[in-house]
């Protein structure tokens, strides 16, 4: 049975494991904080990728940012990455081959071979964290695009020029259902900058009415994207994941997205992986690639 080194690549956290082709953890994830540069970076894979390089049948890679067709670079888009994070050339960092894929797109392939999106042959996964990761499956596909950006959630909600995106456009989905837009919420709505989506998450755990409002809010802008990614591709199941995951009100959610959607009726479920999905992901991805 193949064995795949698996690292999932985010702005404030590297982590990586051993995984069998079956989707199986053989090690305990180890954590590192993400670097502050792009040569610290390379330096702390090509280290641990040399402790494991001879047991294992290649490495993945999981990372933000859009992926080539052929897996081996980021194309563009890497969000809170040190400036020259998309230049790795990421094979040079081992002797077997190295498979690269967009975090999201990974998550939400191990969701859909190993999570609670198995045995469905369409479905989309939302990942709620600093920004909004979306991964789609289409008749059994992973749906990445022409050039690997398939499923951005940049494109405008509203048109009053009220939020700057992070990809340099107003008002774009993402800076309202993000887990950096309840950020926003809250500050908006207590006009204080002080304070923060984890103030309005302490409240919400002792139902204060002011948090409870402004998450409330920010809950709706989830609903709304997830009715907007369920009309377009129809699918089984639509899964969110992220820290900002955990706190929603599902059966809420499912009901009133239901209540609005002119196609089958879909299911609302957390993502089963939690933080392991873009390592498992990768790494069934890649076993795939090099079969």
């Amino acid at each position: 049975m193949k064995k795949i080194l698996s690292f999932d690549i985010g702005g404030t956290k590297i982590a990586f494991a051993l995984v069998d082709e079956e989707g199986n953890l053989c090690s305990k994830p180890v954590k590192y904080s993400t670097p502050a540069s792009k040569e610290a970076i390379e330096a702390l894979l090509k280290k641990n990728i040399a402790q494991f390089e001879d047991e294992v049948d290649a490495v993945a890679i999981a990372t933000a940012g859009t992926v080539n067709a052929e897996n081996t670079h980021i194309t563009g888009s890497v969000g809170n990455f040190p400036k020259g994070y998309g230049d790795i050339d990421f094979q040079s960092l081992s002797k077997k081959k190295v498979f690269v894929e967009n975090d999201a797109n990974a998550a939400a392939w191990a969701e859909f071979k190993v999570g609670n999106a198995k045995n469905m042959k369409n479905m989309v996964m939302l990942t709620l964290g600093t920004g909004v990761g979306v991964g789609i499956i289409v008749d059994g596909k992973l749906l990445k695009g022409k050039s690997g950006a398939a499923g951005e959630t940049h494109f405008p909600i509203r048109f009053d020029n009220h939020r700057r995106c992070g990809c340099g456009n107003y008002d774009c989905l993402e800076v309202y259902m993000s887990g950096s837009a309840l950020n926003l919420d809250a500050k908006e709505f207590y006009k204080d900058d002080n304070v923060t989506s984890y103030d309005i998450i302490k409240g919400l755990e002792k139902q204060d009415i002011k948090a409870v409002e402004v998450f409330e809010r920010w809950q709706q802008m989830v609903c709304a994207g997830v009715r907007i990614f369920a009309s377009i591709f129809d699918p089984e199941i639509v899964l969110l994941g992220g820290s900002m995951a955990q706190f929603i009100n599902y059966e809420q959610m499912k009901k009133q997205v239901n209540e609005t959607l002119v196609s089958a009726p879909i299911d609302l479920q957390k993502a089963a992986l939690e933080n392991d999905a873009g390592i498992i992901g990768g790494a069934l991805l890649c076993a795939e690639n090099i079969k």
